[in-house]
């Protein structure tokens, strides 16, 4: 049989396939396949949706609460919904034989591809191909183009494409399956189909429009209804090519949606399936271009890597602070689509430094939620601002109360109570911002507010203890949510000292710079005379417990909790918890849920010598049992940072196919957002060397034994660099009209980068 779409197929290391029909993969294989564009993201379910599947079409920042505990992520309508009978036969996996069946995720050119052969209870075969795309040159478009041919017998095809208004967000605990949206509007017009359905509790109106066209032959028609009838000989071959549009408006707008979603479909039906989609993948071609991470020797690593790039790049969005990522992007419903510290700290370093704008949009999505989070902190008796640990729409506070623990127990959350952190990660997010774009325009409009902010929340949180002469956080949860309601966490304490510190330095700057704007900042937030003298105060006395062997205690305590030690990580790097320690009882003993003090050594690495970083790695890695997907990727970053490349390979290889191998269970609920995320920043922080050190660019790589080159491009303050490392030399080079120069640290020496050349340099002995 003719493929229809090999002309657009990427060749092998692009593809992730599925050889093969397995429905207790089904539900995996649908975050896995998911589309997406930033805007609207679109679980890869078959087209015929068989039971059990999980059709998930989600528009980022759209969320309701309506009959749920919290506000979710609402899942709309389902376009995705082809269903084809042939003599009373639907085609589809469970309904009919599947002779032959491959399902291909190209993510060099965000298409899914598909291939079944069907038998009926007749023994009558058919050939069904389909490829479908989520535009990303048109964020408003998706597209779906299916060709049917009978193999045995002429065949009359009763073809139907409904806008399937049945899904339902996933119940949690004892909700229930829960609908998000009532319908407004079904209509037709012309050349398609119109529905707008309005969201509960936001009244946020979401209108679709869809257009089929049917071709066989040299005949092309409209199909007029939503049931449509096709007749084909033996071997003759039917093309179904759907479109749809969505787009979102506030109740002030909604009469002008209609007219703008007909007009729009049928400009797109105008321009062609074929062109839409050519359109699509060169904007794809662009987004590769700045994103790509080549690994010369090592194919398999090099595609593991870009599955994850490939769901990082789907999720991404330009704009003005609409929305931010989701823990599980926009490929699941897992965690409700709230946005953690995972946006700030996993996810936005990799747009940082491939796709500014982005990182812009996510900081933005903090800055326009600011006054909420002045009100938790107010709310909570503290000052300045304090970012909730679960966010939607609002900013205002979403974690849930209760929610399942791993051995499916039903527990009590208290995250929202006392994982403070988050609201030091979103200031150390935009400090790396500003560092890396040096976009004093934001400072001035935004960042320099926030940091202010959220400085001013540690200096009322913090107490003052007379006895040790310490400013201490006490009643928190760090990173190792095993442990809660502890006192100085060392995570916490070092990143609130970081926020004091900044802040402080920032308000110099500002101050000294930018006279006008920091006055009318100061009168904005009340900033009071002497105030930023005490967040500098505050910060050489914040506790630390650093013993004398240079070990980092957790947090008041840890050392005299009941030790238990890992054994065999060299063949289980991520262990099981000891058969003879039950969950309830977790907080009693030194285990660790996740990377936290290593956390700490990753993210501040400049403030620790290489001697306290080994010490507490190895001391820590024997107690962490990696029950978050963030964590093994933050131990492999580390590992290279201490000279430990082979560790730190292990676990990026763990990492990178975490979703690919379903590691821990969940990809069902989607992918797994922070570990894409720092996958990307085990390759570049860890493998490449790539560190802001005292804000300068710092480039000092380890690279594994079998990777012979990794060549990728870098966004730094304004520049595109292209940077290419082996085992011994450094290539690096960008373009600039301007000519201009770059002071970067390379192998541990300054060194003058100037704009329009080659630069290389080799690797001393003992560097």
């Amino acid at each position: 049989m003719k493929d229809y779409f090999a002309r657009y197929r990427s060749d092998d290391n692009w593809l992730i396939k599925e050889d093969g029909w397995d429905k207790k993969l089904q539900s995996s294989r649908e975050s896995q396949f998911a589309l997406g564009n930033g805007f609207i993201g679109s679980r890869g379910i078959l087209e015929e949706v068989p039971f059990d599947s999980r059709p998930g079409t989600y528009i980022a920042g759209l969320y309701d609460k309506t009959g749920a505990q919290v506000t979710e992520i609402v899942n709309l309508p389902n376009p995705i919904n082809l269903k084809i009978i042939a003599g009373g036969e639907r085609l589809g996996a469970g309904t009919m034989d599947i002779l032959e069946h491959e399902r291909i995720l190209d993510m060099r050119h965000g298409l899914l591809m598909r291939h079944t052969l069907y038998r009926n209870s007749h023994k009558k075969r058919f050939n069904y191909q389909s490829l479908r795309f989520v535009s990303m040159r048109n964020k408003h478009i998706i597209a779906m183009q299916t060709y049917i041919t009978p193999l045995d017998e002429p065949a009359t095809l009763t073809v139907e494409n409904l806008l399937d208004l049945s899904v339902t967000n996933v119940g949690f605990l004892t909700e229930g399956n829960k609908k998000h949206f009532r319908i407004e509007d079904v209509s037709q017009f012309n050349t398609g189909e119109y529905l707008a359905v309005r969201t509960l509790e936001k009244n946020i109106l979401v209108a679709y429009g869809k257009s089929m066209i049917i071709e066989k032959g040299s005949s092309r028609r409209f199909a007029k209804h939503v049931t449509t009838q096709i007749k084909l000989k033996k071997n003759q071959t039917a093309c179904i090519t759907t479109i749809f549009s969505i787009f979102t408006t506030d109740d002030k707008n909604s009469k002008k949606i209609k007219p703008v979603v007909k007009g729009f479909l049928k400009k797109s039906a105008n321009i062609g399936f074929e062109k839409m989609l050519e359109e699509h993948i060169a904007s794809w071609d662009r987004l590769w271009q700045i994103s790509e991470i080549n690994i010369k020797g090592a194919p398999q690593d090099e595609k593991s890597l870009r599955f994850n790039l490939y769901h990082l790049l789907i999720c991404g969005r330009e704009g003005n602070g609409e929305s931010s990522i989701g823990a599980k992007t926009l490929s699941g419903e897992g965690y409700r689509g709230h946005i953690f510290w995972d946006a700030e700290i996993f996810i936005l370093p990799f747009f940082l430094y491939t796709r500014p704008k982005v990182a812009k949009n996510m900081l933005l999505y903090r800055y326009n939620r600011l006054d909420a989070a002045r009100r938790i902190a107010e709310s909570r008796g503290y000052k300045g601002a304090m970012f909730p640990w679960e966010s939607a729409c609002t900013g205002e506070e979403a974690t849930p109360a209760w929610a399942k623990n791993f051995d499916g127990s039903l527990i009590q959350i208290r995250t929202h109570e006392m994982e403070h952190h988050i609201t030091a990660d979103v200031a150390y997010a935009v400090y790396q911002y500003y560092v890396a774009t040096q976009d004093i325009r934001f400072m001035l409009r935004y960042g320099f507010e926030i940091i202010f902010e959220t400085a001013r929340f540690w200096a009322s949180k913090v107490e003052y203890n007379k006895k040790s002469k310490r400013y201490e956080i006490d009643h928190v949860i760090g990173p190792d949510e095993f442990h809660e309601d502890v006192d100085n966490n060392a995570y916490t304490n070092s990143m609130a000292y970081f926020n004091l510190l900044v802040g402080y330095g920032m308000h110099q700057k500002m101050k000294r710079r930018y006279p006008t704007e920091y006055k009318r900042l100061s009168k904005k937030i009340g900033l009071k005379k002497g105030e930023t003298v005490k967040w500098k105060m505050i910060v050489p006395r914040i506790a630390l417990n650093v013993k004398r062997n240079g070990l980092i205690e957790q947090f008041d305590g840890y050392f005299r909790k009941k030790k238990v030690e890992l054994k065999d990580l060299k063949r289980h790097p991520i262990p099981a918890i000891p058969k003879n320690i039950k969950l309830k009882d977790i907080g009693k003993t030194q285990l660790v849920k996740q990377a936290d003090v290593v956390m700490l050594l990753y993210l501040l690495s400049d403030n620790f010598d290489l001697k306290t970083k080994k010490k507490n790695f190895y001391y820590y890695l024997k107690k962490t049992v990696h029950k978050s997907s963030l964590s093994a990727a933050v131990h492999a970053a580390l590992a290279v940072e201490i000279g430990d490349v082979r560790m730190a390979y292990r676990y990026f290889d763990i990492a990178a196919n975490m979703d690919l191998t379903l590691l821990y269970g969940n990809t069902n609920d989607g992918m797994h957002a922070a570990s894409l995320g720092v996958t990307w920043q085990a390759v570049i922080h860890g493998f490449a060397g790539i560190k802001i050190f005292n804000e300068t660019l710092s480039i000092n790589p380890r690279l594994p034994d079998d990777w012979k080159e990794l060549i990728f491009c870098l966004k730094w303050q304004g520049q595109n660099l292209k940077i290419a490392i082996n085992h011994t030399k450094l290539r690096i080079q960008f373009y600039s009209r301007r000519k201009d120069a770059l002071k970067i640290k390379i192998f541990n020496t300054l060194k003058k980068i100037e704009a329009n050349k080659a630069h290389a340099f080799i690797r001393e002995r003992g560097e």
